[in-house]
């Protein structure tokens, strides 16, 4: 079994398209969603639609939150904010209600996903660092968790101490606890534009990423036909 976990769509309809067909050439034959299906980007719906219709499991995003709410955006980043306006009017009732009844936290097979943290999952904070990861591996009780949030593919590893090791294939060892994070499909933050999920081999325990170049143009074009702020098409161009 082959199990593609992806998230971080943020409404990138020509990303999140490649990652799939990317998954299906692997031999993928399940499926999972770290949240943040919707925001910044501008086929909030038709992402959304995807993915409910792939049935697999999903957890809240932090703008699938605020997308299936209906609180003030006022605290928030002036552009997520515009951005998080226009997709709350691009969705009808019922699909932000099933934004608003995702789970936080999700145990699947063997492992664990949430968008954030394990600790406090719907405070949405960031792991960047060791130390970060630190305080969520005291709350991760399966050997593996997957997450997302900050849009940058990054592996933690618990030992004796915790390491932060780089993004390329490991292997799942006894003893060993493990905290991931697949990156981002829509938008990347790594400095590297290119789509970004993670497949994991289950009888090999091996975890593999992958980057995928993808029609980045289209996706800025919608952007800015949308009336979104320009900054969100600037953006996807440098993976910042």
């Amino acid at each position: 079994m082959k199990i593609a976990l992806f998230g971080d769509i943020h409404a990138n309809l020509e990303a999140l398209e490649t990652v799939l067909a990317d998954a299906r050439s692997q031999g993928c034959d399940s499926y999972v969603c770290l949240g943040d299906v919707v925001g910044y980007n501008a086929n909030p719906s038709e992402c959304l639609e995807i993915v409910r219709e792939m049935g697999c499991p999903v957890v809240k995003g932090n703008h699938d939150e605020d997308a299936g709410g209906d609180h003030s955006l006022e605290m928030m980043n002036p552009v997520a904010a515009e951005a998080l306006q226009w997709t709350r009017d691009q969705l009808n009732a019922e699909q932000r209600e099933y934004l608003a009844r995702m789970r936080m936290v999700r145990q699947v097979q063997d492992f664990t996903i949430v968008h954030s943290t394990l600790d406090q999952p719907n405070v949405w904070n960031y792991v960047t660092n060791k130390f970060d990861a630190m305080s969520n591996f005291s709350y991760q009780f399966t050997q593996v968790c997957f997450h997302g949030h900050t849009h940058v593919p990054r592996v933690f590893v618990r030992g004796t101490k915790v390491q932060d090791v780089p993004p390329e294939s490991i292997t799942i060892e006894e003893g060993m606890k493990y905290f991931i994070n697949a990156g981002s499909v829509g938008q990347p933050r790594d400095g590297d534009w290119r789509a970004s999920y993670c497949i994991y081999d289950v009888p090999s325990k091996t975890i593999y990423f992958r980057r995928l170049d993808y029609d980045i143009a289209t996706t800025q074009k919608k952007i800015i036909a949308a009336g979104l702020p320009e900054a969100l098409a600037n953006r996807l161009a440098v993976g910042r």
